[in-house]
């Protein structure tokens, strides 16, 4: 009962549990409650007020935000409004606000402040924001920014910097907390009342040795329910998913999903404790990398409506030309059989839809199969199973659509042959797009190279060639563009 009283006597009510008389909502005008995104009217609002020069109306509309929120403003009014936009919402515009802000339209902001400002703003954020408001700009702005800071907020992300991008010591937070195994649950307990320099916000407490190196962790909840005079090397859960600073952002996303993961411990080289990573930075991750491999299977780029339109340009023609390559590999195959095409038209037509249905049929198992690559379901043991999977698949697709299109062509055009040449050509062409949809992005990945990047010009290819030279070759064969 001492050590209760003692607890009751630290806290006082008054201060830390007094809970404020609740408001009525003043999201219910800019808000949407259906999907929680902004109301056009409310967008609508904010741009006129800007045209008119009227920043106290604009302020007050904003101020009720959530940070999020007022990221979101940011990219929904135009792009020329933005820095208006910043300018009138000044000391509204805290670290919050530039964490949740789109890449491109951060950097356009970040453009127009002082390097003391832009200072100011990362030491208000973790780690991990901060390297990521950092990390963008230029060496010599990045060295400006750096000596505005405090010594140990630019020592964190100095460090944090020299690890390569979208890696784990890119991602990790630095705030933590990690007291030594031979402490009892009370001692714990009384560190962290009588800490202030402490986390916002943490789940658990790492424990390690006198060398730095994690043996354990604490949950709070466990710590809560434990006598104060157990020892934390008595409670500690010692299993525990240790990330190493240098693995890729996807991978380190890939075990928050598989463990269930609330957070995780980051370690150096040689096993010291570095930094943490929390579930709220993985969805983000998660996020972000399975957009990333949807846009790149199409050659779009970073798909983000924020990027600046030479860029995007850049990005997308660079492939629409690598595409327009294989186009002419494939009319080449075509230019081989113009005779035939000459004295039977009727190819002309069908053909396209031969190598139509293989492009479609490689393009469902390219995003299975780079899907799985992605989320490791797809490794070395089970790539023979997974070929023979496709091979069946296609194999099956194939002779179903054969036998439809053969029939349907036979019937339409009275000429059965015909009927039997094109369905030849779409079983032959099927089971190409079914091994190349497999084959390719898996030859890829064995050679480090992206598959989600490449793989779709290869497949593409494979099956607009051998769609137009099974069709034609075969017509050619049977005698039917004699």
């Amino acid at each position: 009962m001492e050590r209760d009283e003692d607890l009751i006597e630290t806290l006082d009510p008054a201060e830390d549990f007094i809970v404020p008389a609740a408001e009525p909502s003043r999201h219910a005008e800019s808000l949407d409650e259906e999907d929680n995104t902004l109301r056009p009217g409310f967008v609508r609002k904010v741009a006129d007020a800007l045209e008119r020069g009227e920043h106290e109306t604009v302020y007050n509309l904003v101020e009720p935000l959530h940070p999020a929120d007022i990221a979101d403003l940011f990219e929904l009014i135009d792009q020329e409004d933005r820095v208006l936009l910043a300018r009138a919402i000044n000391d509204l515009m805290g670290g919050e606000v530039f964490a949740e802000l789109n890449d491109h339209v951060r950097e356009l902001l970040v453009d127009e402040l002082d390097p003391d400002e832009v200072a100011e703003l990362a030491e208000q954020m973790e780690t991990d924001d901060a390297v990521a408001l950092i990390e963008d700009l230029d060496h010599e702005d990045q060295q400006a920014v750096l000596a505005e800071m405090e010594p140990e907020d630019r020592a964190a992300i100095e460090s944090a910097l020299s690890y390569p991008e979208e890696t784990a010591g890119r991602l990790m937070s630095r705030d933590l907390i990690a007291v030594p195994e031979a402490m009892t649950v009370g001692d714990l307990i009384d560190f962290l009342r009588r800490n202030d320099d402490l986390p916002t916000e943490f789940w658990e407490v790492f424990i390690v040795d006198p060398k730095h190196h994690p043996l354990g962790t604490c949950q709070l909840s466990w710590i809560l329910r434990a006598p104060r005079s157990v020892l934390l090397a008595d409670v500690m859960k010692r299993d525990q998913t240790l990330i190493p600073v240098t693995m890729d952002q996807e991978e380190v996303a890939l075990r928050f999903q598989k463990y269930a993961l609330i957070s995780a411990a980051v370690v150096d080289e040689s096993g010291r404790l570095v930094g943490q990573i929390t579930v709220d930075d993985i969805v983000h991750i998660i996020q972000e990398e399975a957009s990333e491999d949807i846009l790149r299977l199409s050659g779009a780029g970073d798909g983000d409506i924020n990027e600046p339109i030479l860029l995007t340009v850049r990005t997308r023609l660079t492939w629409l030309i690598v595409n327009l390559g294989t186009a002419l590999i494939a009319a080449s195959v075509v230019g081989l059989f113009q005779g035939a095409i000459a004295r039977f038209a009727l190819l002309a037509v069908l053909m396209p839809i031969v190598s139509g249905m293989g492009g479609n049929a490689g393009t469902q198992t390219l995003a299975v199969v780079v899907r799985a690559i992605a989320t490791n379901q797809l490794t070395s043991s089970n790539t023979v199973r997974m070929i023979l999977r496709e091979f069946r698949i296609a194999a099956t697709n194939g002779a179903t659509l054969g036998l439809l299109i053969g029939l349907g062509t036979g019937l339409l055009f009275s000429n059965p042959l015909l009927g039997a040449v094109i369905g030849s050509a779409m079983v032959i062409n099927n089971l190409v797009a079914g091994l190349a949809g497999i084959l390719v992005p898996v030859t890829l990945d064995r050679l480090k190279i992206d598959p989600a990047v490449s793989s779709a010009v290869f497949v593409t290819m494979a099956t607009d060639v051998m769609g137009f030279f099974s069709f034609l070759g075969l017509a050619v064969l049977s005698g039917l563009a004699s």
